[in-house]
């Protein structure tokens, strides 16, 4: 048990790390928005900053590419290390680019390319975590202990959010527009170096050691093919399950998360310093439910948590974000956005380990990085861009349709999906014996 949750620590610090670094750059965007670009209308500033934020992700499916196929041939271990090295790159790149003043649009292309390296990294650390916390895991626990990175995650924005809140009380507006907004950057580069150090040392997983150095009955060219796009072919159709019953979930994460400080001061009309201590204390009500749920989906399946949160999305969305912008005080923002944050654990808190359980240990890897780069890419990146697009647009409640619409989609796919929660992560899809189902194959519990 002792190596179990040295594992799991170990792979959780860093992920709050490499999400700290990804999840500042949304928080601070109203400080920097107009550092990068000339003068003029807010909102179209932050539109700019916005597409910047999902440029980053439409590089995920790349770094899910990249990294999951390192993950897979060269370990777990290898991938988690080269993911907070690209990290802490970016951080640096960030937080010493110039602003507009000083090299013109000069300062967007460190940001561009800052914000490149991050869609690298995040696109493999998604994956890279969620493999090795399901695997690192005792068996009977894969959905509690794979709950930890969304913890991880969360506290990496509880973290840059209690800093923003610091910096609010400690510095003017006019010092963080100018240049406090770049501390967090900073901060985000010292903790990923520290954490390159932990992970050169942490342990692989026992399912990825047996799988390489044992051996299961593959032949040379199914070892071969390890984390290559031929061989999750054979698995089209656990990759296209990882992409739909993501939409919804990565949707309304980023609406009630990334995006939800900057809805309730441009929105709601709540000072910003409200709308980020909102966002503060709902995220660590959410950190903490986190391994409550994955421990119920351990004693009743993946399933009911995941038809749980597409049905409240579905049709709680609409009501949620209309009165959210009615919320005028921070204790009815608070519980509005706890309500959605509660909804939206059923995903949060098990998607990792039911993505890993879909592939065996060959493609596993690269089985979750890429189809699940693919679907943040096009819903989770572009979920702030969209919201805006439609703010601009004079029809800001189109959002809210939008992100309804993408969890009813999901919602079909939890309805038809089979339960993923007793499979051996040693045995799925490598020719299992009677009675042990493989990937695509697992029974209803």
């Amino acid at each position: 048990m002792g190596q179990h949750w040295k594992k799991i620590w170990v792979g959780s610090a860093g992920n709050m790390v490499e999400w700290f670094d990804w999840f500042v750059y949304a928080s601070f965007a109203t400080y920097f928005a107009g550092a990068f670009f000339p003068a003029g209308n807010d909102t179209a500033k932050l539109m700019n900053t916005a597409g910047i934020f999902a440029v980053g992700f439409f590089m995920r499916p790349v770094g899910g590419w990249l990294l999951g196929r390192v993950g897979d041939r060269k370990g777990r271990k290898a991938a988690l290390t080269l993911t907070v090295s690209l990290m802490s790159a970016s951080a640096v790149l960030i937080a010493v680019a110039p602003t507009y003043a000083v090299a013109g649009y000069g300062g967007v292309a460190v940001l561009l390319v800052a914000r490149l390296l991050q869609g690298l990294s995040v696109g493999g650390e998604y994956a890279a975590s969620a493999t090795y916390l399901t695997e690192a895991s005792a068996p009977g626990r894969r959905g509690f202990a794979s709950s930890f990175q969304y913890v991880s995650m969360t506290a990496g924005q509880i973290l840059g959010l209690g800093l923003q809140i610091v910096l609010q009380h400690t510095l003017s507006s006019g010092e963080l527009h100018s240049w406090g907004w770049r501390i967090p950057f900073v901060v985000g580069a010292l903790g990923a170096a520290v954490i390159f150090y932990l992970r050169r040392n942490m342990l692989e997983t026992e399912a990825y050691t047996e799988a390489t150095e044992e051996g299961t009955g593959e032949s040379a060219e199914a070892v071969a093919e390890r984390g290559t796009i031929r061989a999750l072919m054979r698995h089209k159709r656990e990759a296209f399950l990882v992409i739909a019953l993501t939409m919804g979930g990565t949707v309304a994460y980023y609406t009630y998360t990334t995006y939800l400080t900057k809805y309730l001061s441009n929105s709601a009309g709540l000072p910003k310093q409200t709308a980020t201590l909102v966002s503060f204390c709902a995220l660590i009500v959410f950190a903490c439910l986190q391994p409550l749920a994955g421990a119920l989906s351990d004693r009743i399946g993946r399933r009911p948590l995941l038809i749980t949160f597409a049905v409240g999305s579905t049709f709680l969305t609409v009501p949620i974000m209309t009165m959210l912008k009615h919320a005028g005080s921070f204790w009815p923002a608070l519980g509005l956005s706890l309500l959605a944050l509660v909804v939206v654990t059923g995903y949060t808190s098990i998607n990792a380990c039911v993505k890993a359980e879909l592939f065996p240990t060959g493609i596993r890897s690269l089985g979750v990085a890429l189809p699940y780069a693919i679907a943040n890419a096009l819903f989770g990146g572009t979920a702030e861009y969209v919201a805006l697009w439609f703010k601009k647009g004079g029809i800001e409640s189109g959002f809210y349709w939008y992100v309804a619409g993408c969890a009813a989609v999901s919602l079909v796919v939890y309805l038809t999906m089979r339960e993923t929660r007793d499979i051996d992560l040693k045995r799925v899809g490598a020719g299992a014996p009677q009675g042990e189902p493989e990937a695509g194959k697992v029974p209803a519990s």
